[in-house]
């Protein structure tokens, strides 16, 4: 019975050696899947912050050129409106010329009535 006894005792460590290492291969297995899990999660926010700092280069980039744009518009603006006082001064010489026009033929009408007397 000894070697029946050792052989179930054999066989009941070998059960137990298996049961164990069944064990640890499905710890091992679940905390690799949970690392694997955390690397997928990190990986994704890596992903996020990428595309956060895209979308603010991207922001940056619209609102220089929008800013450069405005520059020009700006610039525009101050050429017109100089262009607007060279007209408001020519068009106040036009004024003065014609007011001058309007006395010397006022003094001309003066003069034919005195020569019609």
């Amino acid at each position: 019975m000894q070697i029946l006894e050792g052989h179930t005792f054999q066989s009941a460590m070998a059960s137990a050696s298996s049961t164990s290492a069944k064990n640890l291969f499905v710890d091992s297995k679940n905390r690799l899947a949970e690392r694997v899990q955390v690397n997928v999660n990190n990986m994704g926010s890596i992903c996020r912050q990428v595309n956060r700092g895209s979308q603010s280069a991207d922001m940056l980039t619209h609102s220089a050129r929008n800013m450069a744009l405005q520059e020009h518009a700006i610039r525009n603006s101050e050429e017109n409106l100089h262009k607007l006082m060279l007209l408001l001064t020519h068009l106040g010489y036009q004024q003065e010329s014609i007011q001058r026009s309007v006395y010397a033929l006022e003094n001309v009408k003066e003069q034919v009535r005195d020569m019609q007397r």
